[in-house]
C-alpha cells in the first residue's frame, strides 16, 4: 500500500486509441499527444502501449520531452509541437526528432531535416502568420523537407462560433498555394481531440492529433453534436487514510478554521494535499469517495493532508483506501467532476497530479 497513488489501465489506454483509429478510418493517421508526461499518465509507459498498438507518430511539446521518449527506447516518429530553441536544434538530427516550425526564418536554421510547418490560422499563439505567397517562397528557398502542414483550432468545441470554419479557410489557402507551387506535404493535420470526438470530419485531412481523448476525456461543446465515439478514463487516483478520529460539535478544522463542525462527527485525515495535485480550491467544497459514498472535504486542503467527513462509514480506519478519481462501490467521480468543483478544467486536474504521486500500471 502507498500513501497516494494513481492506477493507470493499459487496457483502457489501448482501447481508447483503437476506438479513435476505428472512428477516423484507415486513411487517417493517428498521432497521440503524450506531452506533459502524457497528461501525467507517464509518457514512457503510455508511449510503449500506444506504439505496441500501432501508433507510428507521437506528439510532445518540447525537445526535452522528445529526448525522454528516446531515452526510454521509443522508436516512433516524434513531433515537437511547442517550439525548438536555438541551442536545441542540433538535437533534432541526433535524436531523429521532427520540429513544428512556427517562424519562416527557422526553416533555414534546421538544415536538411524534415519538418511540419504550423500555420497560425486564428489561434494567435504559435505558428506562421505570413501570406500564402511568402510561405511558398520560404519553403522553396531551403533544402529541408516540408513533411507536414498543420494548424490548431481555438474554439472547435463551440459550434455556435464561425471561428473554426474561418481557420479552415485560412489554412486551406496556404495548402492550396503550396500545392500550386509544387509542394505537397505528406501529412496534413488540423484536428485534435474535439474535432475528432464531436466530430468535424472535414478537418481530419490525413492525420489527427488526439490528446485528452486518449486518456478518456473530451470537452462538451456548445451547440455540438453527440460524440462520435466513447472513450473511458484511463487513470484512477487513490489515497490512504492516515488517521481517523471523533470530533465534537463546534470544533474548528484546518488552517484558518475554515470549517466548524455542525455536529459530532467522525473524520478521516487523508495522505493527499495540494502538493500531490489536489486543487486547493476544493477546500470545503470538494468530495472524496469513501466507504462507497461521496464524503465532503472539511476545511482547507493542506499541502500534504486533507480531511473528510466519514460519519457514514464507521468501519473505515487508518490504512484504508479512499478514491479521488475512479469508483468506490456505486459512487463514481472523474476528473471532470473535480474540475467543476474547483472552477478549473479537466486538463488542469490531470496535469496537476504531481510527480510524488506514485504511478501504478495495471
Amino acid at each position: 500500500m502507498m500513501r497516494c497513488w494513481v492506477e493507470i489501465s493499459r487496457e483502457r489506454l489501448a482501447a481508447n486509441f483503437q476506438a479513435i483509429r476505428k472512428a477516423v478510418g484507415e486513411s487517417v493517421a493517428v498521432m497521440p499527444v503524450v506531452k506533459a508526461d502524457a497528461y501525467r499518465h507517464g509518457a514512457a509507459e503510455v508511449a510503449a502501449v500506444l506504439t505496441a498498438e500501432g501508433a507510428e507518430w507521437l506528439a510532445v511539446s518540447s525537445v526535452d520531452e522528445g529526448l525522454h521518449l528516446r531515452r526510454h527506447g521509443v522508436a516512433a516518429r516524434v513531433l515537437i509541437m511547442g517550439g525548438v530553441l536555438p541551442w536545441e536544434r542540433p538535437l533534432l538530427k541526433e535524436f531523429e526528432l521532427t520540429p513544428a516550425i512556427h517562424d519562416l526564418a527557422d526553416i533555414g536554421a534546421i538544415g536538411d531535416i524534415p519538418y511540419h510547418l504550423k500555420v497560425d490560422s486564428g489561434m494567435g499563439r504559435l505558428g506562421v502568420r505570413a501570406t500564402p505567397r511568402e510561405i511558398v517562397e520560404a519553403v522553396a528557398a531551403h533544402p529541408a523537407t516540408l513533411e507536414g502542414l498543420m494548424t490548431h483550432f481555438a474554439s472547435s468545441a463551440d459550434f455556435s462560433s464561425p471561428q473554426t470554419d474561418l481557420q479552415v479557410e485560412t489554412f486551406e489557402a496556404v495548402r492550396e498555394a503550396l500545392s500550386a507551387g509544387g509542394h505537397s506535404p505528406r501529412y496534413v493535420h488540423m484536428a485534435s481531440t474535439n474535432p475528432v470526438m464531436l466530430p468535424r470530419r472535414h478537418t481530419w485531412q490525413n492525420m489527427v492529433r488526439p490528446g485528452i481523448a486518449v486518456y478518456g476525456y473530451w470537452t462538451p461543446g456548445k451547440e455540438a453534436p453527440r460524440p462520435l465515439l466513447e472513450v473511458k478514463p484511463v487513470l484512477a487516483w487513490k489515497a490512504s487514510i492516515v488517521l481517523v478520529k471523533e470530533i465534537e460539535r463546534g470544533s474548528p478544522l484546518g488552517y484558518g478554521a475554515m470549517y466548524w463542525a455542525q455536529r459530532d462527527m467522525r473524520i478521516a485525515v487523508l495522505g493527499i494535499g495540494y502538493a500531490d495535485g489536489l486543487p486547493h480550491k476544493l477546500s470545503n467544497r470538494g468530495r472524496i469517495l469513501a466507504g462507497g459514498r461521496p464524503a465532503p472535504i472539511l476545511g482547507a486542503v493542506s499541502m500534504d493532508l486533507t480531511t473528510i467527513d466519514i460519519t457514514h462509514a464507521p468501519h473505515l480506519k487508518a490504512g484504508d483506501t479512499v478514491t479521488i478519481i475512479g469508483s468506490d462501490g456505486d459512487a463514481q467521480q472523474d476528473a471532470r467532476h473535480l474540475a467543476r468543483a474547483a472552477g478549473t478544467i479537466t486538463y488542469a486536474v490531470l496535469c496537476g497530479i504531481s510527480s510524488r504521486v506514485k504511478r501504478v500500471y495495471v
